[in-house]
């Protein structure tokens, strides 16, 4: 009776962890393969908002030739 028992058990924890493996395909929590094999949300989602990015803004060094500094708003000598 104890072997019985004891293989009920474990048919029973092999058959429910194998229906939660399937159920996820591989795709993780909330998401399963489409008809391509692509992972795609099985619940319908809201409206997507996209934010764009700030822009990037480069400020280039003022390369004075040799000689000359940066003053005032253009190269000047020494």
């Amino acid at each position: 009776m104890k072997y019985l028992f004891a293989a009920v058990m474990l048919a029973s924890a092999a058959v429910g962890f194998s229906e939660s493996a399937s159920a996820m395909q591989g795709c993780g929590p909330g998401w399963a393969r489409g008809p391509y094999g692509g992972c795609r949300p099985m619940a319908a989602r809201g409206p997507v908002v996209v934010v764009r990015p700030a822009p990037v803004v480069v400020v280039r060094p003022r390369g004075c030739p040799y000689g000359f500094r940066w003053y005032a708003g253009r190269c000047r000598p020494f």
